[in-house]
Formats: C-alpha cells, structure tokens, sequence
C-alpha cells in the first residue's frame, strides 16, 4: 500500500492561521483577543493561545537536546568524610546514579570519602568551597581524573557573585585557575552556577544571558593559555527550574544552543553538561506538601528540557535538617518519574511542538540580545563590579515579588487557600527566612529569597 497516496489527513485542506484566529475572533462575541487571550511573560514575549506551522518559518528545527538520557543524582554535603561516604553508598543503592559533593575544606580525606565507589560507572561532582590545586591533584591518589565521570566544577566567578568576594584574591585565584587548566587532567573542570541568578529572582532571558556572560569570561581567560580549550570538551551548567512548566523546558533548549552558538565563536565543538534543581524561590513553609508538586512539576520540566543530571530538593529542605524521610521522598519522586512514567524512553519528545520550538526560539534571540549588550559593556566581570547585574536581578525580583504580593502569582496554601490552622512556629530545625551576615565585601553579592518570606514572617509572628 502507497502509504503517501492513502495519508488520511489528504482528505483535509489545511487551515492557515489566520483561518483559526478569525474563530476564536468570532467565538469570543465581541471581546478583544489580544486582551482576552494573550499574556505577556516576564521575559517580554507574548503568549498566544494557540501556535501553527507558520510559526516555524525561520526557526531552526534541528534537535539540541539529545537523547532522553538523564541520571538521578544527589547532593551531599561532606562535612564528614566518613558519613558522607556512608551516605552516598546508601543513596546509590536506592537508586541514585550521579554524586555531588559539597566538600567544605581541605580537611576532608578523598579517599575515605570515595570508598567504595566506582567512578568509572558512577558520575561523580566535586563542588569545592575553597580553591587548590594541591587539593585536585590529591583526588588524583583516589580516582581517574582523566574520566568522563569526573567533574571538578571549578567556578571562581560564581563564588564572587555569590559571596561577593574572592576564593583568596582576583589575582590569586585567576594563578590557581591557570595551574589547574594547564596540570590537571580532567575532562570537565570548568562550572557555571546560573542557579544562583534564578533563585535571587532573575528572569529567564537574564539567566541565560548571564551564563553565557559567565561562561565567556572564562572562554576569554583560556584564550590566552596554550591548549586550554581542552577544557571545554564539555562544561557543566547548574540551572535551578522555575513554576513556568514551558518556559523552563525552552529554556534548557535554548541554553544548548547559546552554548553550542559561543563555543563556535572561539572555533570550539563542544556540549555541555547541565544539571538541573528545582528552584528554591517558590517554596513555602506554610502547606509545605505542595512543594512536593513544585518540585515534581520541576523535575519534569529538566528532564523534557534536555538536562543530564537531576537533583531533587527535599519537601522541607528550608525548615528541617538533611533527614531520611525527606531524602527518601525526593529520590521516589525521581524514581517514579523515570520508572514508572518512563520519561527516559522517549527521544526527544518536545522536539517539534510548535509552542516550545517558538518559545525556544524567542528565549534564545533575547538571550543573546542582552548578552551581546553585556559584552559591549565591558563584560559579566565589570558588570558584577559596577553592580549593574546586581541592580537588574533586583528589578526582576521587585517585579515578581509584586505579582505575588498582589496574589497574581499564586502559591496554593501561602497566599492563596489558606489554612490559617497550619502552625509552623514549633517545627522549624532552620531559620527559613534571608540571613543578613554583615562583613567586608569587595562588591555586592547576588542574594537568593524565596517570594513567601515576608507573608511566612508575618504568620509565624501571630501565631
């Protein structure tokens, strides 16, 4: 059978766009469609009812996600070597297939903390809080550097965005840059914290405008060391995912292609490695449950948008200590969404709809906007100092704090639906609200807040 000759969908004329908005026009007796239908994001890009063929015209069709292959990874922070081996040796048996690392000093015995961990079948993230090379080179004794499971995320800029200071100085820490891209051997050292910009409130196009910004003060340091570039066989990007389901999946896509678009600049064939949290700004410490279907809806959005490892956030992170029932939670969502709702069979499953293809679109062109405007500028650095980056992610959160704060951004069971017999004053293991540590800074660090705490602070206080 002559599948072409017998397509059933030959019976049918196609209906142009204009067609379907003449409908809608006509169903809508009378009311203004732009008005009724049609919303503006935060981002600047208007949102319409529905997307057609015709909004493909000019957008690049080709596929940037990858295979739907993703780990469920964990984060733990190794303040004891000993636990935290432990710990990961347990999660692993649960289910886990990538480890992040927070390790907090040089104290912290490599080899005691990786007993018994193959790194050859298991990814594993290294996230320094302090900068050394002696360091790196002793995870050497421990491990294949030289791995493809090995990432050592090294990210000096972000350490100064967000404590607003340097590891030991600028000029220090751009000679203990150099020594580790020129004596060490890993396949992924170099990291970009764009998570950190999404939680204190940045809007989509400035997060992906800002980690391209990042990453290109590095790509500018590694232009002037002799075989550098090596480094970027493959650089990792931590990406908190926002409540905008769509939006979110776009804009990992379009992180892709900026990525894929920079690198060639500098003459580099080169992917990166993204790992994906749920962000921390819509969680709630009233009817703390729903964070459960925040951070599923979260989680759902990075594994459609292409990210390689996805790392869940407890129900009651920003209240309670680590604890087992939390953790244990945050794994079976992760679980279940792979092995039960199979969203690691399907390949590429976003990959032509017409809505996320154009937001991808939309998100990537602004994006690179405002990163060429950055650059024009001087730069993400000489921004960061003037505190211009600072001042923008300000204005984004000022915004959306006040959709909130007007109930027009809702959080169920925080400024909306709410149970004012929750008491939460008596379970609190944590201060949930911003801390205001006062000290020396070299510029102003970028600060995350969650858009409940004034509202949570209130109600802890008439309880």
């Amino acid at each position: 059978m002559d599948m072409k000759k017998n397509n059933l969908f030959n019976e049918f004329a196609k209906v142009p766009a204009k067609a379907w908005k003449q409908k809608i026009q006509f169903d809508l007796k009378g009311a203004d469609y732009n008005d009724t239908l049609v919303w503006e994001s935060p981002e600047g890009i208007k949102v319409k009812p529905f997307y057609h063929t015709e909004d493909l015209e000019n957008v690049n069709l080709d596929s940037f996600t990858g295979d739907t292959k993703w780990n469920i990874g964990q984060e733990i922070f190794a303040n004891d070597a000993i636990k935290a081996n432990k710990k990961a040796l347990k999660s692993l048996s649960q289910g886990v297939e990538s480890l992040s690392f927070t390790i907090p000093t040089e104290d912290i015995d490599a080899k005691v903390l990786l007993q018994g961990i193959d790194s050859k079948s298991v990814p594993i993230h290294f996230n320094l809080q302090f900068l050394s090379t002696a360091y790196l080179k002793n995870l050497y004794d421990t491990t294949d550097l030289a791995s493809s499971n090995i990432y050592l995320n090294i990210d000096i800029i972000g350490n100064l965005a967000r404590t607003g200071n340097w590891f030991l100085s600028k000029e220090r820490d751009h000679e203990v840059l150099n020594q580790i891209l020129t004596s060490i051997q890993a396949k992924s050292i170099l990291s970009i914290d764009v998570s950190l910009y999404q939680n204190a409130g940045a809007n989509i196009v400035q997060q992906l405008a800002y980690a391209l910004a990042h990453a290109n003060e590095y790509l500018n340091h590694c232009n002037n060391l002799e075989h550098s570039f090596k480094h970027f066989q493959e650089i990792t990007f931590k990406v908190a995912i926002g409540p905008n389901y769509f939006f979110e999946i776009a804009k990992l896509r379009a992180l892709r292609i900026l990525w894929r678009t920079i690198a060639g600049a500098y003459g580099i064939v080169s992917d990166c490695h993204i790992i994906a949290v749920p962000t921390k700004r819509n969680k709630t410490l009233y009817d703390y449950n729903v964070n459960m279907l925040r951070t599923t809806t979260e989680c759902m959005a990075a594994i459609l948008g292409g990210s390689n490892t996805v790392q869940n956030i407890s129900y009651d992170s920003i209240y309670h200590k680590t604890n087992d029932f939390g953790e244990r939670i945050a794994k079976n969502q992760l679980l279940i969404v792979k092995h039960e709702s199979y969203l690691d069979k399907v390949h590429n499953p976003v990959d032509g709809t017409y809505y996320v293809e154009k937001l991808t679109s939309q998100l990537s062109e602004k994006a690179l906007e405002l990163f060429k405007n950055i650059e024009e500028n001087r730069g993400f650095l000489k921004q960061l100092k003037d505190h211009t980056i600072q001042k923008k992610i300000r204005e984004s959160a000022k915004k959306e704090q006040e959709l909130f704060d007007q109930s027009e951004e809702i959080l169920v069971g925080t400024n909306k639906y709410q149970n004012m017999d929750d008491k939460m004053g008596n379970a609190l293991e944590l201060y949930p609200f911003l801390k205001t540590n006062k000290r020396k800074t070299l510029i102003e660090p970028v600060i995350e807040k969650r858009l409940a705490e004034n509202i949570e602070q209130k109600r802890l206080k008439d309880e």
